[in-house]
């Protein structure tokens, strides 16, 4: 019978989708009802449905926007290629771009990479919009080289003339992430590595929360969603580090608590792109189902990033 839970000690909202979702709330404010948003604002289905009802149109494309609107468009916090850029301006589009600040500071790094005559191995995930929005900055694509796995690398060769630089996507799995480096750094000597490691802050807390968390409970749920890179990469570690059933949960609504029953202790935490409230109404649930304990061990990380001055 289920006892205790444990929360994480970093969780939920990073400071780049609060600001992306601020940004898109005070759009409303503003403009009013519609807000059109490129593509998922965030990667988590909670947040999505709770825009729309407020009257935010998701496209995935510039072309599902009216050409005559006066109503804005936002791009979601992963970051978008310069073409799409250009297209909003060329549609003569209102449009307010709610990039990530650190992945702000990839796209610039690319792109300064790529006038030095580097050729650039990105760490990534093929597909996701964050890759695509970072490749997108290059003037040429045969300059930027995708792996996601060892096996990638070893398949790698250039000539030992090329200068070689690496960049990785933000979300991606610390632990992981740092076998590909190693191989990366043993395979080119010379390869040029970021001043700063690209993975964000808020990736790389909630990774180490749920590495603490692993040992000291009998399952880890994450609340998240299903097409979400630090979603998933929160439920590989907690396997990683011992906790062999992890769960990640998109909707809590779904979810069957009656399972719950077989552990004394589980561990919760809500991804980058999952907010606390998510989390919370989780906890309220399983409350009323079991007589549990909770112990919170959350801390704040203090790091903040605000919206544009003329959205307030």
């Amino acid at each position: 019978m289920l006892k205790k839970i444990l929360t994480a000690k970093h969780r939920g909202f990073c400071a780049g989708v609060e600001r992306a979702v601020e940004i898109v709330e005070k759009s409303l404010i503003k403009y009013g009802a519609p807000v059109y948003v490129r593509h998922e604002i965030v990667h988590n289905k909670f947040v999505v449905n709770n825009l729309k009802k407020k009257g935010v149109i998701f496209v995935e494309s510039l072309d599902e926007v009216p050409k005559e609107t006066n109503q804005p468009v936002i791009f979601s916090a992963h970051g978008v290629a310069k073409r799409v850029i250009e297209k909003a301006k060329n549609y003569n589009l209102l449009f307010y771009d709610a990039i990530c600040p650190l992945v702000s500071k990839i796209h610039k790094e690319i792109t300064l990479l790529e006038s030095q005559g580097f050729q650039i191995i990105m760490i990534g995930h093929e597909g996701h919009p964050e890759v695509e929005g970072t490749a997108g900055q290059l003037k040429d694509m045969g300059n930027l080289t995708l792996v996601q796995t060892l096996s990638d690398v070893e398949k790698l060769y250039f000539s030992s003339e090329q200068k070689l630089a690496y960049i990785t996507q933000t979300t991606l799995s610390v632990f992981d992430t740092q076998e590909i480096v190693d191989a990366l750094e043993k395979k080119f000597p010379e390869i040029l590595a970021p001043k700063k490691s690209d993975i964000c802050y808020a990736t790389s807390n909630r990774q180490s929360s749920v590495q603490d968390m692993a040992s000291k409970v009998d399952a880890i749920f994450v609340v998240g969603a299903f097409n979400s890179s630090n979603s998933i990469r929160l439920v590989e570690t907690a396997k990683r580090f011992g906790c062999e059933y992890s769960e990640l949960i998109e909707n809590i609504d779904n979810f069957d608590y009656a399972q719950l029953g077989k552990f004394n202790s589980i561990g919760l935490t809500a991804s980058a792109s999952a907010p606390e409230e998510q989390l919370n109404m989780f906890i309220e649930k399983i409350k009323s189902k079991f007589p549990v304990e909770v112990t919170d061990y959350k801390e704040d990380e203090s790091i903040i990033f605000k919206v544009p001055n003329f959205l307030n």
